[in-house]
C-alpha cells in the first residue's frame, strides 16, 4: 500500500495531496495513510505536511528502492521480482541461493553495499554505498557450453541502460569489463548451474561506479577505476540507471531466445575496446599472446598471432 501512497505523491512531487484523497483512492484510513507516510519517510522520502493541505513531496531518494526502480520498468519478467538490501556480503551469493530455492526468472537483488563483492577469478570488488550492485536470475533453455554469451549480453545491456541516461563513449572489454575512456567504470560476473547438457539458471552479477567518490578508490584501483558521476554532465538518478539498464537486458534476452546471439554480437563488436590491440591473456593452459581480432559466435575473443594464425580464446585475463 505504500508504493500506491507513493506513486501518488510522486505524480504530484511539490503538490499536495489531501490525507481524505489518499485515503478515498486507497480504501483505507487516514490513521493507516500517516502510518505509511512515516514509512516513506523513514526509507527516505522527503514529505512535508500541513493542516487542511495533507502531504507533499519535496524530494525523492536517490536509492535503489524496489518502487523507485519499478518506475521505470518496461519488463514483463525482469524486476518484476526485487529484492532490496541497506548492506549484504553479495548479491550474487544471494541470487544462487534465491535460484537454488526456485525463484522466478527475472528475480533482482540489489544492494546499496556489498562487504565481499567479488569479480571474476575471485577478485574482491569494492562496492560501497553510491553504486549500483545487483544480480538477475535467468533460465534460459541453452547448453552449457553458450553460457558465456551472457557475459556479452549483459555487458551491451549495461553499455545500452548507462546511455540511455548520459552520453559518455563506453566500450566493452572482453569478456565482461565497461571502460569509460582508460578506466573500468564497471565489471559483471555470470555464474551458472547446470547440468551435462542443460543449464538450470544463469547468474548476472553487475557493479557499477555510477555515484562513487573516486577519492574513496583503495589505492590498488584509484588510476584504474572510473566512476560515472564524475564524468558527466548528466544529473544521474540510480534507480533510473538501474531500471534502464533491466529493460535493456530483457530485451537482449528475448532477442536470443528468439533470433539468436548473431545481432547481439555484432552490435557488441560496435564497442569493443580490445579489437586491433596487441594483447596478451592468461589462460588456465598458460598465456598467449597475439593482436586481437574480435570475436566468434561463441563469444571466445579471437586472437591472430604473427604467422597470422588465429587462436579462438574462451576464457583468460586480458593484459594490454
Amino acid at each position: 500500500m505504500k508504493e500506491k501512497i507513493a506513486d501518488m505523491l510522486v505524480n504530484n512531487i511539490g503538490k499536495y495531496v489531501s490525507g481524505e484523497a489518499l485515503s478515498s483512492r486507497l480504501h483505507i484510513s487516514r490513521t493507516a495513510v500517516w502510518k505509511h507516510i512515516r514509512e516513506l519517510r523513514r526509507k527516505g522520502y522527503l514529505i512535508q505536511a500541513a493542516p487542511r493541505k495533507g502531504y507533499c513531496l519535496t524530494q525523492r531518494p536517490d536509492l535503489l528502492l524496489p518502487e523507485e526502480i519499478k518506475r521505470y520498468l518496461n519488463t514483463t519478467s525482469v524486476g518484476k521480482k526485487i529484492e532490496c538490501w541497506r548492506t549484504i556480503d553479495s548479491t550474487n551469493r544471494r541470487a544462487k541461493e534465491l535460484a537454488s530455492q526456485g525463484a522466478l526468472q527475472g528475480t533482482v537483488v540489489v544492494s546499496r553495499e556489498q562487504t565481499v563483492g567479488r569479480g571474476r577469478v575471485k577478485n574482491k570488488w569494492f562496492s560501497p554505498a553510491g553504486g549500483i550492485w545487483f544480480s538477475v536470475i535467468l533460465t534460459p533453455q541453452i547448453i552449457p557450453q553458450k553460457a558465456s554469451l551472457f557475459n556479452l549480453l549483459a555487458s551491451l545491456a549495461v553499455v545500452n541502460g548507462i546511455q540511455k541516461v548520459s552520453a559518455v563513449p563506453l566500450q566493452i572489454k572482453w569478456p565482461n569489463d565497461i571502460y569509460l575512456g582508460k578506466r573500468k567504470l564497471a565489471g559483471i560476473l555470470t555464474e551458472i548451474s547446470a547440468e551435462m547438457d542443460q543449464v538450470n539458471s544463469i547468474v548476472v552479477g553487475v557493479g557499477i561506479n555510477a555515484k562513487v567518490d573516486s577519492s574513496s578508490f583503495p589505492d590498488e584501483i584509484k588510476k584504474t577505476a572510473a566512476s560515472l558521476w564524475e564524468e558527466t554532465e548528466e544529473e544521474l538518478f540510480l534507480p533510473e540507471i538501474l531500471g534502464e539498464i533491466l529493460n535493456q537486458l530483457e530485451l537482449l534476452y528475448q532477442r536470443s531466445e528468439k533470433e539468436g546471439f548473431e545481432g547481439i554480437l555484432e552490435e557488441w563488436r560496435g564497442y569493443d575496446l580490445l579489437k586491433g590491440r596487441d594483447i596478451s591473456i592468461d589462460t588456465p593452459s598458460g598465456r598467449v599472446s597475439g593482436k586481437a581480432a574480435g570475436v566468434n559466435s561463441r563469444g571466445a575473443l579471437l586472437l591472430e598471432s604473427e604467422e597470422e594464425n588465429i587462436e579462438a580464446v574462451l576464457a583468460g585475463t586480458v593484459i594490454f
